[in-house]
């Protein structure tokens, strides 16, 4: 059984927002330009995962789509059995 901690969640999301604003060659300077999040705080939340929810949102939306991080709580989307997981990874095949 796999015990996940918020804080590791943390690590995982601030991982993903930097690799996302490595390939899009952005700086941290230049994300907090175009998100409004000050430079110290991305910096921040790429070391500890600590970041407020607003600005997370702003990170996000900048680098990435929202709907994505929207749909995480979109319980109609979510598969109700082991079937449809299966179908909808052929679907994506």
């Amino acid at each position: 059984m796999n015990f996940l901690t918020s804080a590791q969640i943390q690590r995982e999301i601030a991982g993903h927002i930097r690799s996302l604003r490595r390939a899009q060659k952005l700086s941290r300077e230049a994300l907090a330009e175009r998100s409004a999040v000050p430079a110290p705080t991305i910096k921040r939340f790429e070391l500890t995962g600590e970041i407020s929810f607003r600005q997370l949102c702003l990170l996000w939306e900048t680098l990435d789509d929202l709907n994505r991080l929207r749909a995480l709580c979109d319980a109609e989307s979510m598969p109700k059995s082991i079937e449809e997981v299966l179908a909808n990874a052929k679907v994506r095949r």
